[in-house]
């Protein structure tokens, strides 16, 4: 199997859209500095939880956040790919770190989605001012208040 957006589905996810749309799955969220120290310290303990999932937890994907925090991971991803019926949903905000390590990039095995910003025909009525303070992701240019995000 391979590690993809299950259904195809490219909208624009952010964490609590993943959470509400796979609401069973195992989210790793490697912003949380323990679990991102657990895995550093110990990347093969991921696979070693993966493995000993029930079998139904295996019907979702397993979903990884800031996978560039501890690129060792897409070893363990890869061997699970391969070798059981695990699949995965990656995020992660800097392919950039991952691209200049030495990191597993999953080759033939993952699809890769790339979130882009808003285009011009998407918004309509293009606001040039607020576009040029605040930018076109979709959560900052939609917002009524911006500044707060």
């Amino acid at each position: 199997r391979t590690s993809f957006l299950k259904n195809g589905s490219f909208t624009p996810f952010f964490r609590t859209s993943l959470k509400k749309h796979y609401p069973k799955s195992i989210y790793y969220d490697l912003l949380k500095n323990e679990v991102k120290r657990r895995y550093s310290l110990r990347p093969e303990s991921f696979r070693e939880e993966i493995l000993s999932l029930p079998k139904d937890k295996m019907n979702e994907p397993i979903i990884i956040d800031e996978i560039q925090k501890v690129p060792e991971l897409l070893d363990e991803v890869h061997w699970l790919i391969e070798n059981s019926p695990a699949y995965f949903i990656l995020c992660g905000s800097s392919a950039r770190k991952l691209k200049l390590g030495a990191a597993n990039l999953l080759g033939g095995r993952a699809w890769t989605y790339t979130m882009h910003p808003l285009v011009s025909e998407e918004v309509g009525d293009l606001d040039l001012l607020k576009v040029l303070n605040h930018g076109l992701l979709p959560s900052h240019y939609l917002s009524k208040r911006p500044n707060k995000l």
